[in-house]
C-alpha cells in the first residue's frame, strides 16, 4: 500500500471501511469483544422435495385481495353487517335510557378522570408496600393486616 493511498483529493469519496481498516493498525490494548462474533447460520442443500428458495412467500394473514366476496362469505357478511346494525341500535337505546336517567356525558368523564387518579395513588401506595416489605424481609401480603388493608385493596 502506497503512502499516497491515505491521501486523497478534494470532492474525492471517502475510501470504503474496508480501505480504512487496512490502514488501522491493531491496538494491542484493546480488550477482546464482550461477545463472540456472530456465526453464520448453516445452509440446508436444496432438493429432497423441499421448495426452492425463490418461491413466493405465503403470508400467514391472508391478504385483502383474498377477502373478495363470492357467494358462501357475501351472505356471511350480510350477516355480520345486520347483526352490527342490532348491536348499534341496541346501544343507541341504552344511551338514551341513561340520558333519561339524569346521567351525562360530563359526569362519565368525571368518574374516569376520579378513576384514573385512584389507579394512579394505588400503584403509588403498592410500589411502596413493596420497598417497604423488601426492606423488612417480609411479604407485601404480611403487610396488609399492619396497615388495615384488605387483600381485595
Amino acid at each position: 500500500m502506497s503512502p499516497a493511498a491515505g491521501l486523497r483529493e478534494p470532492g474525492a469519496l471517502s475510501p470504503e471501511p474496508s480501505a480504512l481498516a487496512e490502514r488501522v493498525p491493531p491496538s494491542t490494548a484493546r480488550s477482546p469483544p464482550r461477545h463472540p462474533p456472530p456465526r453464520a447460520l448453516p445452509r440446508r442443500a436444496s432438493g429432497g422435495g423441499r421448495r426452492s428458495g425463490t418461491a413466493g412467500f405465503r403470508a400467514p394473514v391472508p391478504s385483502s385481495s383474498s377477502f373478495q366476496p363470492n357467494g358462501a362469505s357475501e351472505a356471511a357478511l350480510r350477516c355480520e353487517i345486520e347483526e352490527l346494525k342490532r348491536k348499534d341500535l341496541a346501544l343507541d337505546q341504552e344511551i338514551a335510557q341513561l340520558l333519561s336517567e339524569g346521567y351525562s356525558l360530563g359526569e362519565l368523564e368525571k368518574h374516569i378522570s376520579l378513576l384514573h387518579e385512584y389507579n394512579e395513588i394505588k400503584d403509588a401506595g403498592q410500589m411502596l408496600l413493596g420497598k417497604l416489605a423488601v426492606i423488612r424481609g417480609v411479604t407485601t401480603k404480611q403487610l396488609y393486616p399492619e396497615y388495615d388493608l384488605e387483600l381485595s385493596d
